[in-house]
């Protein structure tokens, strides 16, 4: 392990920005599987901080705001659907969230398919856009192979 990194659970947190916040956490717990771990609200119904967990990983989200911060993101629709990263989701069935992706209204990005390196694989966008990769091939078992 990297000498600076801390001795945690994780040490990569992946963070987001919606316009519509709270509309976000429920879609993402109800569509993806997310649990809530910490929501803080701010003002006018929006979200200063959230914490989402998925197993032991985690993302954390916020409302898009117009601070110091916020001025250096921009959102998916403001930049031609393009995004500079995503999030890789390792799940047990990719092909239930896809299913489930698809009647929540996700787009899907790239179908179901089988890769090449090992697993399955699913990509789609969720309801402001942000581009989502799920799949089963686990990089960590894989090393121990």
């Amino acid at each position: 392990m990297s000498s600076s990194a801390n001795q945690t659970t994780v040490t990569v947190v992946p963070c987001l920005r919606y316009r519509d916040a709270p509309a976000a956490i429920e879609w993402l717990c109800g569509t993806f599987g997310f649990e809530k771990r910490l929501v803080v609200p701010g003002e006018n119904n929006t979200i200063a901080h959230a914490e989402l967990t998925f197993g032991n990983g985690m993302i954390m989200l916020g409302s898009v705001i117009d601070n110091e911060f916020g001025k250096m993101m921009a959102q998916p629709d403001e930049i031609g659907g393009r995004e500079t990263q995503c999030s890789y989701v390792i799940v047990a069935d990719v092909d239930a969230i896809a299913a489930g992706a698809k009647a929540a209204g996700a787009q899907t990005v790239m179908d179901v398919k089988n890769e090449d390196y090992g697993g399955r694989s699913y990509s789609c966008r969720d309801l402001e856009g942000h581009l989502w990769f799920f799949g089963t091939y686990d990089p960590w078992s894989a090393q121990a192979e």
